[in-house]
């Protein structure tokens, strides 16, 4: 093939939205997650869960070192801490884990406080650090130091009236309306209260971990680039990610550095950018089959916020920011704590 130009990049959309999308539908059929299997292992992957947790707290804890503080010293130990915070964000969400409190409850048997005093776990930043430990050793485990990734964003409501779903794709169809209808319909009430909190997380392909996540309470791109930071810190290498449209941006890949990005461009994307997306931009027009092969993988990242969500709740009960994204964090640890036993 000669040249590639915008209009090249505009014709293969159409294509993929006319023929190619069909064809690659029936091709890769796909696959939703078998809720019976899943509510079948669920006891197994919850004792798993809990058997590395316990190794795991003592060895984040006996990393942090801290300096004592004036006034009472506190009467739970930060292992203590540690444990009640992960316990009570999991069985704090869903009437399914009473089926193992045996087994959870064993890990803080004798611990007696209130229910403020808990409250304040998410932001005791004792514990945030010794979590965020547990998180890097968990990849460590895993031997995550590059990854074939994924990322997406979703959101967790702060009210119980709205749903993150029914709310994101009411925005959608408003996105197709014309400019006047959108404006009138948009105009809501409540709007001004905050609905929901987003986080984004990047998942590592081959163990289905989270390799970093970010939340923010503004939007999703503010959370896509606080898990951009994470990730540089922890020091993990991205071979190749895979983003839905809202990156598909010659800013966003050139950000990325060497790491290679798989994005469906918008329609209205030209050639005009850097020469890692224009070398992407090609490949997508000229082998297209198996870019949408690697782009599709994203469903993956859709898939692992389904389970979070029937497994801890689609909403937070946390009202300060701090601690919203404390909670958020708590989601994403007890994620990789049930797949630290996939492979």
């Amino acid at each position: 093939m000669g040249k590639v130009t915008g209009d090249d990049i505009h014709y293969k959309l159409e294509e993929i939205n006319d023929i190619l999308g069909k064809q690659y539908a029936l091709e890769h059929p796909l696959k939703e997650r078998n809720w019976k299997n899943y509510e079948k292992e669920f006891p197994e992957r919850i004792k798993t869960a809990m058997r590395e947790l316990d190794p795991l707290v003592k060895e984040a804890v006996s990393a942090i070192h801290t300096a004592p503080k004036p006034g009472h010293p506190h009467s739970l130990s930060l292992e203590q801490r540690v444990k009640l915070l992960l316990i009570k964000q999991l069985v704090g969400k869903s009437n399914r884990m009473f089926s193992s409190m045996p087994v959870i409850f064993s890990m803080i048997s004798g611990i007696d406080i209130s229910y403020k005093t808990i409250e304040r776990l998410y932001s005791d930043d004792e514990v945030i650090l010794a979590i965020y430990n547990i998180h890097i050793l968990i990849l460590r485990k895993k031997c995550v130091n590059n990854s074939n990734a994924t990322g997406d964003g979703t959101g967790y409501g702060l009210t119980v009236k709205k749903n993150y779903e029914s709310y994101a794709q009411r925005l959608k169809d408003l996105a197709k309306e014309s400019p006047e209808n959108r404006e009138n319909k948009g105009k809501t009430k409540g709007h001004k209260k905050r609905l929901f909190a987003y986080s984004f997380n990047i998942m590592d392909l081959e163990t289905r971990l989270y390799i970093a996540m970010g939340a923010s309470m503004k939007s999703e791109r503010q959370a896509y680039d606080r898990a951009i930071k994470m990730l540089e810190d922890i020091n993990v290498e991205m071979d190749s990610i895979r983003l839905d449209r809202y990156y598909s941006f010659p800013s966003y890949m050139d950000n990325l550095g060497n790491t290679k990005v798989f994005v469906i461009p918008k329609k209205n994307s030209t050639l005009n950018g850097s020469r890692k997306w224009k070398d992407a931009m090609r490949e997508f027009v000229e082998n297209t089959m198996h870019y949408m092969e690697e782009y599709h993988q994203r469903s993956n990242s859709e898939s692992g916020f389904a389970a979070d969500k029937k497994m801890l709740g689609w909403n937070v009960a946390q009202r300060r920011n701090d601690r919203i994204y404390s909670a958020l964090f708590r989601t994403g640890t007890w994620h990789n704590l049930f797949n630290m036993g996939r492979l």
